[in-house]
């Protein structure tokens, strides 16, 4: 039987955010669809083909954290964590592709004369942003703390559908109270939803080819390893220091300079010490290549 320790893992917490931004994105898909139907609102059905692409992407994403918490083969000696930068990647894909459809149909919506939505969408729409609001922050609390680039792409997917949810009760507001002639303020919310959603899918886009790109983190943890490894005893310098992300953790390669006449069973032995500290100061390190040099001073 799993321990709490076990199911507690960064991989299984991540599992846990994706998985309930599944189950409620289908629920709320199903029931935003059928409302903007019945209703006569384009604003409220473009949020419902928002939230089907949440369920596409909550998929996506799981299925990276599982891939990406594969352990390292002989096909892939480096391990599988770009699956999870890869599923951010994807969904930020995903989401352009849904701005642009969105915005397509609302400009078609909004040249071709319909009747305006009913008044009880908006009550429809209340209950959409409240729950898209309280998923979005505590599936970006999951992705902060485990530090997955794809859970937190994930919720700001779901940030992005309340954003759609209220512009489309912003537009569906106007329509019903204007009257008559307004009934194309349902359309340009719409449209205006597609251009948050395309901005949401550029800015989310960038830390997912970062880490594909094997960009270096930020540099406060890049001067932590630094500082760790400069103070094992036995080290004289520091002269390499590289840093990538990989899935929900990083690799390290360090080039540790020491005094030239130590043995090579001493370098060795300090090369492990060096790894040993460096995993105990930063627990999200999965591996650290040492390479031991001869100290040359100042030259």
């Amino acid at each position: 039987m799993a321990t709490p320790a076990h199911r507690d893992t960064p991989l299984a917490r991540g599992k846990r955010a994706a998985t309930a931004g599944i189950l409620t994105n289908t629920l709320l898909s199903v029931f935003k669809l059928l409302a903007g139907v019945a209703g006569n609102s384009y604003a409220l059905v473009a949020d419902a083909i928002e939230s089907i692409a949440d369920v596409v992407s909550s998929s996506i994403v799981l299925r990276g954290l599982q891939i990406a918490g594969r352990h390292p083969d002989e096909q892939h000696p480096f391990g599988y964590g770009k699956a999870e930068a890869l599923a951010a990647a994807a969904v930020a894909l995903m989401l352009l592709g849904a701005a642009l459809g969105i915005a397509i149909e609302a400009v078609r919506q909004i040249r071709t004369p319909h009747h305006a939505p009913a008044w009880w969408t908006l009550l429809v729409l209340v209950v959409v942003i409240a729950i898209k609001a309280r998923l979005s922050r505590r599936v970006a609390t999951v992705g902060s703390e485990i530090g997955s680039t794809a859970v937190r792409t994930d919720a700001r997917h779901h940030f992005s559908d309340a954003l759609t949810s209220t512009a489309a009760f912003i537009g569906i507001s106007i329509a019903v109270i204007k009257g008559p002639g307004w009934e194309s303020a349902d359309g340009w919310a719409a449209l205006a939803a597609s251009a948050v959603i395309a901005v949401n899918a550029v800015l989310l886009i960038r830390p997912a080819v970062g880490d594909l790109m094997d960009r270096s983190p930020e540099p406060d943890l890049v001067a932590n390893i630094r500082d760790t490894a400069s103070a094992v005893a036995g080290v004289l310098a520091i002269e390499k220091l590289a840093v990538r992300r990989t899935g929900l953790g990083y690799q390290a390669v360090v080039h540790v300079q020491a005094d030239p006449a130590m043995s090579l069973h001493d370098a060795h032995e300090l090369g492990a010490t060096v790894t040993r500290a460096i995993h105990h100061r930063v627990p999200e390190m999965q591996s650290v290549l040492v390479h031991m040099e001869p100290y040359e001073g100042n030259a």
